[in-house]
């Protein structure tokens, strides 16, 4: 009797090359969802800010509009477990859901009376402590959504869609204010928070990878899995050098960004003019870095590029508060937005592929940290400093702190070789390239 012929070979099953972020129906129902809530969140500030003034004095109206604040700074970390050890689709979904729910039952009760400041207080507490989980899922669900090499541009949308809630919330807010007064401003808020609702639930979230799930059945409690995150980030040969490299960044930039770039024009005496063409400019310039990284989706030597964009962005800071003409201090904040913009991108990019997802939550929630709890802590620091020095020295040593972070990217082996990943699949389901990706320790663990 003949032997039977070996079986042949069974071909690989086709696959869909990897889509393009700006042309994939499921991160652009994602993009719609996270700006519709953004553009909710602006408006709801500005209609709580609007209510607080009519009930209370003007230290009652900072209580109301800090104390969201703290929630956020306490519970962030714990935030981010939960992302870790959660679906972060859920928790996204779940935190739009009861900030409707919230925003609606506010419209309704300043609808038939004036809120009384304790309510307000509560509200912020509430809104805060969803912010908490809102912010680390979001930043665990890019893995979720689409393949490594759209990481860069998905990051770029989800910037375009901040700076696009920050102009348009505003005047929608007033907008809303002066046609049916607060309860519809709330309203309005609430809408947008609800129009998100839809296309959070119609989203097709990838199956987690394995190192998830062997760490989603691995779990301890808060305190462990929170002390886990922290080891893993000093552990990571370059998730370390990209949290502390942003955390500089941070910390020394957005007070300069924030407080100082005010006191500087009323130190030059520039007038609302000249602080809006400032501020216009380093947001034109901020918007424009996330056009083009969305556009790009893939820049080489990306380590590289980033500690030149920090580096560049130090130094057009710095400048800033020596320079004492009107034109060339807009221009040299263009150019601040534009490197400070791109370094972000990329820093975020390169830490959504460098981490392992089962910690992503975590990660984003000690980044998130620095930008919501620590760096505000610096901004009356930095004004008092401006008061004392004048606006020049403080810009300059703002920008030469965090110039550190550049330099620390440039000793970091690892960050230096840092690469975004440019492969793609092609129909045969072979991984295809039309350039080498280098090997780096980016992926591996400590």
């Amino acid at each position: 009797m003949a032997a039977p012929a070996p079986a042949l070979p069974v071909p690989p099953a086709p696959t869909t090359p990897s889509r393009p972020a700006h042309r994939d129906g499921n991160v652009l129902r994602w993009l719609l969802a996270y700006t519709a809530s953004l553009v909710g969140d602006g408006v709801y500030f500005v209609a709580l800010g609007w209510t607080a003034q009519k009930v209370t004095d003007p230290a009652g109206v900072g209580v109301v509009m800090a104390t969201g604040a703290v929630p956020r700074a306490l519970l962030m970390l714990g935030g981010g477990v939960l992302a870790d050890r959660l679906d972060p689709r859920r928790i996204v979904l779940g935190s739009d859901t009861v900030r409707c729910v919230l925003i609606f039952g506010v419209a309704a009760v300043v609808a038939v009376a004036s809120p009384a400041l304790w309510l307000l207080v509560c509200v912020a507490l509430v809104f805060g402590t969803v912010d908490a989980l809102f912010v680390p899922a979001v930043g665990a669900l890019p893995p979720r959504l689409t393949r490594p090499e759209q990481f860069a541009r998905v990051i770029g949308m989800r910037s375009l869609a901040m700076r696009l809630s920050q102009i348009a919330a505003p005047p929608l807010a007033g907008l809303a204010l002066g046609l049916g007064g607060v309860p519809l401003a709330f309203v309005v808020a609430g809408a947008l928070f609800a129009a998100s609702l839809p296309l959070l639930f119609s989203l097709r979230i990838r199956p987690p990878a394995a190192s998830d799930k062997t760490s989603a059945g691995e779990h301890g409690g808060l305190r462990a899995e929170l002390l886990d995150g922290l080891r893993y980030i000093r552990r990571h040969p370059l998730v370390r050098p990209l949290v502390l490299a942003l955390a500089l960044c941070e910390l020394g930039l957005s007070s300069t960004l924030n407080v100082g770039l005010l006191l500087l024009n009323t130190e030059r005496g520039w007038g609302p003019s000249g602080y809006g063409w400032i501020v216009g400019a380093f947001g034109a310039g901020a918007a424009a870095s996330a056009a083009l990284i969305t556009v790009v989706g893939w820049v080489p030597r990306a380590g590289l590029v980033l500690s030149g964009a920090l580096g560049l962005a130090c130094a057009s800071a710095a400048v800033l508060g020596s320079v004492p003409v009107l034109g060339v201090v807009v221009g040299c904040a263009a150019l601040t937005g534009l490197a400070a913009g791109t370094a972000g991108a990329l820093d975020n990019s390169l830490l959504q592929n460098a981490a392992d997802p089962a910690y992503l939550g975590r990660v984003t929630s000690v980044v998130m940290l620095t930008m919501v709890g620590l760096a505000p802590l610096s901004y009356p620091v930095a004004g008092a400093a401006i008061g004392v020095w004048g606006a020049g020295p403080v810009f300059a040593g703002t920008a030469a702190f965090s110039a550190c972070g550049a330099a620390y990217l440039l000793l970091s082996p690892a960050a230096r070789r840092a690469e975004l990943p440019r492969k793609q699949v092609a129909l045969t389901g072979r991984a295809v390239s039309d350039a080498p990706v280098p090997v780096s320790p980016a992926r591996q663990d400590a």
